[in-house]
């Protein structure tokens, strides 16, 4: 058959799109690794896909898989798209949406300027919840990480927003240190499905650069859920305020935290093209 699609992207991170209302389709791991070559398929960082939701006070069910084909729970980036998304192919009018995914509701809102608001729900900080191997929680544990030269101990914090983070508190987010932590923290054994390492670079109360490595994805351009997750990091360890400009490499996201309530994301999301693929 002939599959609808768009190519979308949040601040670069790039994702394909596929309305399963309309169309019926079931995506095997094997095609959604051949889809997400970058030089013999369409290339994209995660195929995000659009089905009618199981909870009737829902608009829409919202899946997410990794490059990799694993399917995960969460994707801020995405969910950005997402709204775009079902918007532009006017499978819906309302303004804000409710969405389900596999870790929670989430709550989409398109702005007059083209931006998209994400309710990302509560950050949840028991390790059980992401899941993480500790007696107990605590706002920063110590990992001790394999690398190049040796093992180097690495403070953290962790923290769910849907799907698993651990952040740390870097110099610069570009070093070489950085760039060796990044695939060994994801994979780190306290982790057991894995986790995103965010690299955060604080640069005052109200601005932050950051890199995160994606489970299954590897460094990205940008990670919606990974802001989230540094930003709720830094202002539980008292360095930032209740609003951050998350610096990324596609480019920046506001996120608002008072300490208590919902995450609140804001940020860009772009169609790029739109195709059809025999499958």
């Amino acid at each position: 058959m002939l599959l609808r699609f768009s190519k979308m992207h949040g601040l670069g991170n790039d994702f394909m799109v596929v309305d399963l209302v309309t169309q019926h389709f079931a995506f095997r791991p094997e095609l959604v690794r051949q889809l997400s070559d970058r030089q013999f398929g369409i290339g994209f960082d995660q195929l995000l896909i659009v089905e009618t939701p199981s909870n009737p006070d829902v608009d829409f069910r919202y899946r997410i898989f990794n490059a990799d084909g694993s399917e995960v729970e969460q994707c801020g980036n995405g969910a950005r798209c997402f709204a775009r998304f079902v918007h532009d192919a006017r499978l819906t009018a309302k303004n804000p949406i409710k969405v389900e995914t596999s870790s929670g509701i989430i709550e989409l809102n398109i702005e007059n300027d083209g931006n998209v608001v994400v309710n990302m729900g509560k950050a949840r900080f028991t390790p059980g919840d992401l899941p993480f191997d500790a007696p107990s929680q605590q706002t920063q544990y110590t990992l001790d990480v394999p690398l190049n030269d040796g093992r180097y101990q690495a403070t953290v914090g962790a923290v769910s927003m849907g799907n698993p983070h651990c952040v740390m508190q870097v110099e610069d987010v570009h070093s070489d240190l950085v760039n060796q932590l990044g695939p060994e923290l994801e994979k780190h054994e306290q982790f057991p499905k894995r986790v995103n390492a965010g690299f955060m670079q604080i640069k005052d109360r109200g601005e932050m650069d950051l890199r995160v490595y994606e489970r299954g994805a590897g460094w990205t351009l940008a990670c919606g859920t990974g802001a989230c997750a540094a930003m709720v990091v830094a202002h539980s360890w008292g360095l930032v305020d209740d609003e951050v400009q998350v610096n990324l490499p596609g480019g920046s996201l506001t996120i608002c935290w008072d300490g208590e309530g919902d995450v609140i994301m804001k940020g860009p999301a772009e169609r790029v093209f739109e195709g059809r693929i025999q499958v």
